[in-house]
């Protein structure tokens, strides 16, 4: 399991192998899933990713640019159901 930095770049994102990508992929997507659940049962019909506290958008930021490195490749990502957000 590699570790993620706290900013993620085109530079880290090279240094990984396909397999480590899809599971830095898959990590980084349960934490956004998780917190995207959240904020939308907290917000309700008032939810907007884009004005959710930054904890959120840098989730969907880190997620995202690793989700697009892996469909650079050409690679096939994988999701794990995840339940409610524990209050």
């Amino acid at each position: 399991m590699r570790l993620v930095p706290e900013k993620i770049n085109a530079a880290w994102i090279n240094t990984l192998a396909d397999d480590d990508l899809i599971d830095v992929e898959a990590r980084l997507h349960e934490r956004f899933t998780v917190l995207d659940s959240r904020h939308k049962r907290l917000r309700g019909g008032e939810y907007s990713l884009m004005r959710g506290p930054t904890e959120l958008i840098d989730a969907w930021d880190r997620w995202s640019r690793v989700s697009m490195a892996a469909r650079t490749r050409s690679l096939v990502t994988r999701r794990q159901s995840v339940g409610p957000a524990p209050d």
